[in-house]
């Protein structure tokens, strides 16, 4: 039984898209479900050709290949039937607040309709989960250990009680690995498209890309000839060491070559 209280329909929504850039990637699915005040729902998923290759990296998590969607009807001609099925509702979702919405305003944006957010109100499920849940030290400490940190953010403190905490993670968790080099592995936030040590740049299939701001997704070799500004300012701000090498080989003519792939 959904026990959230409503006066008007509420619409939860998630979509797939070929990557992480709100302004620029594009949707390849959406899933919205409706509820009603009196309960009853409406379902509507549909998949769509996003006009544009689906990355490997996109791929590798939502399942979705060009295959699959180059039969499909592209956002603009879907883009009515959305914005109707969605008008007059509130809105739920799993970190909707950051992704989902903004990037669903900006196709609604590009296929020439006006979608906002005023008046509605936001349920996001992450920052449930988030705020009843933290992720600190103190409150890892309590989960694992079942004790107050006593000092806490004083480094003593600090550091013994990280020690009790992965004592206790091993025995909340008989199948994590006691080895380091696993250890390593399951720890290891670097993605394995990047190319250097957080993401500054990364591959797109073959191609080395920015993998930030405003250009992300722009070929570094484009950037390196058509605003090559963008990497001097990346070079005199402050970047780790390994992209304002990346961006100074660039300016020269110089750029990343993937492994096992022949550059021309």
């Amino acid at each position: 039984m959904f026990r959230l209280k409503i006066e008007r329909p509420i619409v939860f929504f998630d979509l797939e898209t070929t990557g992480t850039n709100i302004r620029t990637d594009r949707i390849v699915e959406i899933s919205a479900v409706k509820i009603m005040p009196d309960g009853s729902r409406e379902i509507k998923t549909r998949r769509v050709n996003p006009d544009r290759a689906i990355p490997p990296e996109a791929t590798s998590i939502h399942g979705i290949k060009d295959s699959d969607v180059e039969n499909e009807p592209k956002f603009k001609a879907m883009a009515s039937s959305i914005f109707r099925f969605m008008e007059n509702c509130d809105f739920a979702g799993y970190n909707i607040q950051n992704f989902d919405l903004p990037l669903l305003a900006e196709e609604f944006r590009r296929a020439g309709l006006n979608f906002t957010t005023e008046g509605r109100k936001i349920l996001d499920v992450q920052t449930i989960f988030h705020r009843r849940e933290p992720r600190n030290l103190s409150a890892a400490y309590r989960f694992f250990c079942g004790k107050d940190l006593v000092n806490a953010h004083s480094a003593e403190a600090d550091v013994l009680a990280t020690i009790e905490i992965l004592e206790g993670q091993f025995n909340k968790y008989g199948d994590l690995p006691e080895n380091l080099d696993e250890l390593h592995v399951l720890c290891c936030n670097r993605k394995p498209e990047w190319i250097d040590s957080t993401g500054k740049f990364k591959w797109q299939g073959d191609v080395a890309v920015v993998g930030f701001g405003k250009n992300d997704g722009t070929p570094l070799k484009e950037i390196s000839v058509n605003n090559p500004d963008f990497l001097r300012w990346m070079i005199n701000a402050s970047f780790p060491s390994d992209a304002v090498d990346i961006a100074k080989r660039a300016l020269t003519g110089r750029f990343p070559e993937k492994q096992g792939v022949n550059q021309k």
